[in-house]
């Protein structure tokens, strides 16, 4: 099962740092995959949720391709990762509430239901608390989620 740092989150929110590489590498060296939000401007990539925030580049996507599920945030970023000659793990979406990666997974929004082979994402969130606070059963019926409490749910599941 895939436990993902959202944004590279791994015991709760923490806006200053999320999507900074520094915190991202972080997540990685504790073994976790990492959720980030990519965007592109002027022809340059960065990492962040609202705003072009950190630069990243080829180098930086490629040493960690294998642990990144990529979340585009523009049509740029999206036609970026889906041109360059190696294998990145990205999405796009915009109010969907499911959509397939580029490696076929399914990635299910925050207060949908999810199913088998589909990754939820904010399993802690308000959505998906109500439902699930004691329905683990469901979480580990998908792939994985996608959550700001990696380590809190490392230890449960």
């Amino acid at each position: 099962m895939y436990i993902i740092a959202h944004r590279g989150n791994v015991d709760g929110p923490n806006p200053e740092r999320e999507n900074s590489p520094d915190y991202i590498d972080e997540a990685l060296k504790l073994g976790y995959d990492v959720e980030v939000d990519l965007r592109s401007k002027n022809g340059e990539l960065y990492l962040g949720h609202d705003n072009p925030q950190y630069p990243v580049n080829l180098e930086w996507l490629q040493r960690n391709q294998e642990k990144l599920w990529i979340h585009c945030k523009d049509r740029e970023s999206l036609e970026y990762c889906s041109s360059v000659d190696f294998n990145l793990h990205y999405f796009y979406h915009d109010t969907d509430a499911y959509v397939l990666t580029s490696k076929g997974y399914g990635m299910v929004l925050v207060g949908q239901f999810p199913y088998n082979n589909s990754i939820i994402v904010l399993p802690e969130s308000i959505g998906y608390y109500n439902k699930y606070e004691e329905r683990y059963d469901r979480i580990l019926s998908t792939k994985g989620i996608c959550t700001d409490k990696c380590n809190y749910y490392k230890n449960i599941l």
